[in-house]
């Protein structure tokens, strides 16, 4: 962890202290347990404490010794996967109420997405769809589905998000119609748009974008009013932002749906 200046005086309420440790976050990317205790004078205990309650407001994402900024979204899959599932699995379970018999679903990366699948699986769920992924788990959930036609869009394999991109990837994807893209967001913001961390993996979402009838993105309000390098789209090209948080900025651009 990068050196800090000790401060004047530690903070002495649990509030002050805590939006340092955020504010340390989000200078920093990430804090170490010791190292907290011993700038702020409390023991370890109490500095995990904070931590749980930053993690609980969906701000960090608790490590080993310590915690790293969740506002970064470019933590991989494995370590995403555990944060905020409450609100991931009513997202989801949201968004499978907007898919139909017959339906064909261009369907992106992440967690949110996933749990998405989770939804789709069920007894109940509409059948028979056709699912176009180029994220190798959204593919293993459905690949035992008898009623769901799968097309894995492969080519050069990135291991953080877990998908395949690149040119055999895209063709695959620029090849089909679907009557909806469930699209997940590295980030969502008021100018930018819809934004990905990597150039190929917004190359992907951009062609779904392209080749959907309807767009819907499935985000937590971790990737709200933030930016990532990739252009993707922009606000007014998508139908749908099923989420947890409906600011302002984001009522005043497009539907939103809070769950």
């Amino acid at each position: 962890m990068t050196a800090r200046p000790r401060p004047a005086e530690p903070p002495r309420f649990a509030a002050e202290r805590q939006q340092r440790i955020a504010q340390a976050l989000r200078e920093f990317g990430r804090v170490e347990v010791a190292q907290l205790a011993a700038e702020y004078a409390v023991s370890e205990d109490t500095v995990r404490r904070d931590l749980r309650q930053l993690a609980a407001r969906g701000l960090v994402q608790k490590t080993h010794g310590g915690a790293v900024a969740l506002h970064a979204t470019v933590l991989p899959t494995a370590q995403r996967a555990g944060v905020l599932t409450g609100a991931k699995r009513a997202i989801a379970l949201a968004g499978a109420r907007h898919v139909q018999a017959n339906d064909s679903l261009f369907i992106d990366g992440g967690t949110t997405t996933l749990a998405l699948v989770q939804q789709l699986k069920a007894a109940d769920s509409p059948r028979p769809l056709t699912v176009i992924t180029h994220s190798l788990d959204v593919a293993l959930a459905v690949s035992d589905e008898p009623q769901i036609r799968l097309v894995l869009a492969g080519g050069d394999w990135l291991p953080a998000p877990r998908i395949f991109v690149g040119e055999a990837a895209l063709a695959t994807v620029r090849a089909h119609r679907a009557d909806i893209a469930f699209l997940g967001a590295c980030a969502l913001h008021p100018r930018a748009g819809l934004t990905a961390h990597d150039a190929q993996e917004a190359a992907i979402k951009r062609a779904m974008v392209e080749g959907a009838a309807r767009r819907i993105v499935l985000t937590d309000a971790t990737k709200l009013d933030v930016v990532a390098p990739s252009a993707v789209a922009s606000l007014q090209e998508l139908d749908l932002v099923v989420s947890d948080a409906q600011p302002a900025w984001l009522r005043a651009a497009v539907k939103v749906e809070r769950v």
